[in-house]
């Protein structure tokens, strides 16, 4: 017998015990979803983080640890300790052996997306992925004190266009603490997709940012100094204060220098932290989670092969008439092997093409929910060579699977499938 035929005669046993064959192949299938799943969520995860930001040197903010730092200023998550002076940040700013900053200042939010106060350097600076500069969409940056530039996410979830107003509130959270209704914000420009934070981040000046904070103190409205729009145009708007800024540096050689000096500084204490050392702490927080989830993955794998390999020696009773009948032809005991191995590939292959595809076809569905309820821009293309490595262990460890049942197959012999058992 050749390969091509016991692969005939192995699709024509299948579709007679059609039915425990569809069960078979499904929870091979929800398995293979599963662990390509958390292979993709994990290795895609990891590439939109270090997607976010590029091109920058080192991150300044109050004196804190590495990742939170990183979390805040970077991917608006969690709140700073402190802030830092106006005046520590021009200081710094000004050294000679630094090329640009972008400074951010955090605190607001509008609808859950979190308010960032900047200035033109961060249009023409900030860089992510693989040092892409940030584009307009539509519209151009913000100039006037009440001027605003959307992230696409906030302007394609909210629905917003060029010249609608905006309502800013006072804390984070959708309702936030108190709204700046005495203050809108019209939209001035709308940024294209990144796949990064700057997509659900609402952008106004340090002006703008200062402007709805005139009345305000310590976090607190100050009753009776409400200002009318017309009036806090004709004031002097400059910051007080900021939650942290990006720094590039003339030259790289310099970055330890320069982390040194701002760590040491006396005015206030401050933290320099390396983008990329800042996310490795990051994924080694977040190791052992990943590695469990990988570990269940598996595991849900091998019992659905040790299921399938259940249901093919399960059956070798009722086919022990069949392969004695195959022995009675000619076949051989090594062709009764290779058909079980080959139902077991043929099983095994057939769930992992159709996990692959489910898996693929939902986080088509789901890409722009996971962008906007998590933060994660998830890439939907071909099969990396990693979960196409992935799905090649599982069908080996298939075939692996199949050679149980095949075994005792073999071991059978002729006169035992014509005996009549009762």
């Amino acid at each position: 017998m050749t390969f091509f035929s016991i692969l005939g005669l192995a699709f024509k046993s299948l579709k007679n015990r059609r039915l425990t064959a569809l069960l078979t192949v499904f929870s091979i299938a929800v398995s293979v979803t599963l662990l390509i799943g958390v292979e993709k969520v994990r290795t895609e995860a990891r590439a939109s983080f270090a997607n976010t930001v590029s091109g920058t040197d080192l991150i300044v903010g109050a004196r804190s640890g590495s990742v939170q730092l990183l979390l805040y200023s970077v991917f608006r998550i969690g709140n700073a300790t402190a802030n830092i002076s106006w005046r520590t940040y021009q200081a710094l700013a000004g050294r000679s052996e630094v090329a640009w900053t972008i400074p951010l200042s955090l605190g607001d939010s509008h609808k859950g997306y979190r308010v960032l106060g900047t200035n033109a350097d961060y249009f023409r600076h900030y860089r992510y992925a693989g040092k892409s500069a940030l584009k307009l969409r539509q519209g151009k940056p913000f100039e006037a004190v009440f001027d605003v530039v959307l992230g696409a996410e906030v302007a394609r979830a909210l629905g917003y266009h060029l010249g609608d107003a905006v309502i800013l509130t006072h804390g984070l959270g959708r309702e936030g603490i108190s709204s700046h209704k005495d203050t809108p914000f019209t939209v001035i420009g709308i940024l294209a997709r990144t796949g990064t934070p700057v997509d659900r981040t609402v952008h106004i000046s340090l002006e703008g940012m200062e402007a709805i904070h005139v009345d305000w103190k310590d976090g607190v409205r100050i009753p009776g100094m409400t200002k009318t729009v017309d009036e806090i145009r004709q004031m002097e708007l400059r910051p007080k204060s900021i939650t942290a800024f990006l720094v590039g540096l003339k030259s790289r050689f310099g970055a330890f220098a320069f982390q040194r000096t701002v760590n040491e500084f006396r005015r206030e204490p401050l933290s320099a932290i390396f983008p990329g050392v800042a996310l490795q702490e990051l994924w080694d927080l977040m190791g052992t989670a990943e590695g469990a989830l990988s570990v269940v993955s598996v595991f849900v794998v091998v019992s659905g092969l040790l299921g399938m390999s259940t249901m093919l020696l399960s059956s070798l009773n009722e086919r022990r008439r069949e392969m004695a009948i195959l022995r009675s032809v000619g076949a051989r005991p090594s062709h009764v092997l290779g058909l079980l191995v080959t139902e077991a590939a043929v099983l095994t292959a057939l769930g992992a093409v159709i996990g692959l595809a489910v898996l693929y076809g939902g986080l088509a569905m789901a890409q722009m929910a996971i962008s906007e309820h998590f933060g994660l821009y998830l890439q939907v293309g071909l099969p990396s060579v990693r979960e196409m490595q992935i799905l090649g262990l599982v069908v080996c460890a298939g075939i692996i699977a199949g050679l149980i049942p095949g075994y005792r197959a073999y071991r059978q012999s002729l006169a035992d499938g014509m005996i009549v058992r009762t």
